[in-house]
């Protein structure tokens, strides 16, 4: 499957147009809708409840934390509010999982500052416990260096797929040995320097652990405009993706996915922005559309 999806705000003042967004893309048939984590921004959503309101607003489309901040949230407790709003929703719903990065924001919430090795260690545990906490089975025993739980049940529900946002070589390491895919940060995409030496670390520690590389997907935040004529130029100097007409982002991502293994897409406007309306219909009804038929 490739996905398709628009990422969407998490600030206080933009819940209307939040809520109309998500709508908008359930009704388009998208697949996914995103939001950020970052519960220690007093004017910003806090990122589960944002989504299980969206997802209860909506009926096809499913959601997505990219990334949920791990270390202010639990482990056990994260699997219980994903295999919670699995059961709700009927499965509509990717778990995205992140190491943490702003660390002195993180303690301001209480949580113990770790050094980077420690948050490396810990996110590893998260994502092993969180996958042990789902589709039923025996009581769950974990004791961890960060994370523990004793005869624990797990949900009955089903694990959703474990997505990444790893940066770091060890981080990458862990995407490899035990999620199910990786987005990569910085909005970096397929012809990115990041994209290239990142994602051979990913491969390698899969095949280390007995693993198929090809089984961890790449999923893209991949930001640009959405033109009515033709740009002249695409991609700026550095190399980054800028948009162009409906025709050039076909062009663009049946390429990605045809030649370079993408597994989707999530649309952000120019700058990471959250799209208008006007992109998320361009992106819903004419490019989507299309690159799916052209990908088979």
């Amino acid at each position: 499957m490739t996905y398709f999806g628009i990422g969407v705000s998490t600030a206080v003042t933009a819940v209307p147009g939040t809520l109309e967004l998500a709508g908008q893309a359930d009704r388009g048939g998208l697949d996914l809708i995103t939001v950020s984590d970052h519960p220690y921004h007093a004017d910003r959503l806090d990122a589960y409840a944002e989504l299980g309101v969206l997802l209860g607003r909506t009926e096809r489309i499913s959601g997505l934390v990219s990334v949920t901040n791990l270390p202010t949230r639990p482990a056990a407790m994260l699997a219980r509010t994903i295999t919670s709003l699995s059961a709700l929703t009927g499965g509509r719903i990717v778990l995205g999982m992140g190491v943490g990065g702003l660390w002195d924001d993180i303690a301001r919430l209480g949580f113990t500052k770790l050094t980077p090795g420690q948050a490396v260690r810990a996110f590893e545990e998260g994502i092993r416990l969180v996958k042990l906490l789902g589709g039923g089975g025996g009581p769950v025993t974990f004791d961890g260096e960060f994370h523990q739980v004793t005869d624990l049940v797990p949900a009955e529900e089903e694990m959703p797929p474990v997505w990444t946002g790893s940066v770091g070589p060890k981080s990458l390491a862990v995407t490899g040995r035990v999620a199910d895919g990786w987005m990569p940060g910085h909005a970096a995409d397929w012809l990115s320097e990041r994209y290239r030496t990142s994602r051979p670390l990913i491969d390698k520690a899969a095949v280390d652990a007995g693993r198929e590389p090809g089984d961890i997907a790449t999923v893209y935040n991949f930001p640009g405009r959405i033109t009515a004529e033709p740009l002249a130029r695409t991609r700026a100097d550095d190399g980054r993706w800028i948009g162009g007409s409906p025709a050039q982002w076909i062009e663009e991502l049946t390429g990605a996915v045809l030649e370079h293994g993408a597994a989707g897409f999530v649309l952000f406007g120019p700058g990471g922005s959250t799209p208008d309306a006007t992109a998320v219909a361009r992106w819903a009804e004419e490019i989507v559309p299309a690159v799916r038929e052209a990908v088979g």
